[in-house]
């Protein structure tokens, strides 16, 4: 294991797109079901029971075996309805394999995986673990949520902090529970959804003036 590498894949700074990300959180705001702190902590462990378990899931099993990178990234279309979702999870896939191979012999996947697929490869390129992999999946599905919230409502960056450092142990948890089913076939992989977050998603598609691609 190495910590530096996790670090490494798991920092918001890498040049893979997460930044023109929200996570679903801008259409969310938009219809007042965040507004501060505590809405923002629903809605971050909202995201970890159902996109984050299954980004999880997926990174780690396409960790484990880069070899059903095609199947995992078909699971992952059945698993997505939104067309704006599936856009914006290739879109970051892409992103973050462009920025994998400047650092990682990482193999063919195909051009533009789904997000959580590429990032398996990535941990596995790198020589992390599935496990590895699900808690920067799982980390990811808070972050980059948060960061969107600062800039949209304006929060106490602390305050933000503060949060994700009580969310660590649930992303840990979440992790761990999708690790285990990382050799689990595709149809048996978590499939948890939010329907508020599909729709709001295909909504925020259709805005002329937006912060985040999505």
């Amino acid at each position: 294991m190495s910590l530096a590498t996790l670090l490494l894949l798991a920092d918001g700074r890498l040049p893979s797109g997460g930044h023109a990300h929200s996570g679903g959180l801008e259409p969310q705001i938009a219809a007042g079901r965040v507004r501060d702190v505590d809405g923002l902590d629903g809605f971050l462990r909202g995201r970890l029971a159902t996109g984050g378990l299954v980004s999880a899931a997926f990174a780690a099993a396409a960790c484990a075996d880069t070899g059903r990178a095609a199947e995992l990234d078909v699971g992952l279309d059945a698993r997505t309805p939104s067309p704006a979702l599936r856009r914006a999870s290739r879109a970051q896939g892409r992103a973050l394999l462009r920025a994998g191979r400047a650092m990682w012999p990482v193999p063919a996947i195909g051009r533009e995986p789904h997000q959580p697929v590429a990032l398996g490869a990535l941990a596995a390129a790198a020589g992390l673990t599935p496990v590895e992999a699900a808690v920067a999946a799982a980390h990811g599905t808070t972050t980059g949520s948060a960061s969107a919230a600062v800039r949209l409502l304006g929060l106490d960056p602390y305050a933000v902090h503060a949060l994700l450092a009580r969310l660590a142990p649930e992303c840990d948890r979440i992790a761990a529970v999708a690790a285990a089913r990382s050799g689990d076939p595709v149809d048996e992989l978590p499939a948890a959804g939010a329907p508020l977050l599909d729709i709001g998603a295909e909504h925020h598609a259709t805005w002329e003036v937006r912060l985040f691609a999505s």
